[in-house]
């Protein structure tokens, strides 16, 4: 399936965002094809929409969110999930999302507004 990245420059920050109606990241290396295609672009932070991540992504227990956070890290990315994160249950997920924020490398946002203001954040 293809995937439309689009630019964002904020004051010389550029940030990757994913523009697509379907699910984009299924898995670890869909994921990581993504990481690269942002490198491609100069940029090393992407916006991506909730709907476009696997559900499995936001049940903690299946590994996924891990992997790929991890992964993130590893590589010196900043990523910023706009969604309604409300829907979801978990205490552990609400609280992974609290710790996340508070450090601002992985940032699970309301508003595309608001990614692009934390993802442009020296």
């Amino acid at each position: 399936m293809e995937v439309n990245i689009q630019i964002i420059d904020k004051e010389g920050i550029r940030i990757s965002e994913v523009i697509a109606d379907h699910i984009v990241v299924n898995n670890l290396s869909d994921a990581l094809n993504l990481m690269g295609e942002s490198f491609f672009n100069g940029s090393s932070r992407i916006l991506i929409h909730e709907k476009n991540i696997i559900a499995d992504f936001f049940d903690l227990k299946s590994g996924l969110a891990g992997e790929i956070l991890q992964k993130f890290s590893t590589y010196n990315l900043r990523l910023a999930i706009v969604g309604d994160f409300s829907k979801y249950k978990s205490k552990s997920l609400k609280d992974f999302i609290f710790e996340s924020n508070k450090l601002g490398r992985i940032n699970f946002v309301e508003s595309r507004e608001e990614a692009i203001r934390r993802l442009s954040r020296k």
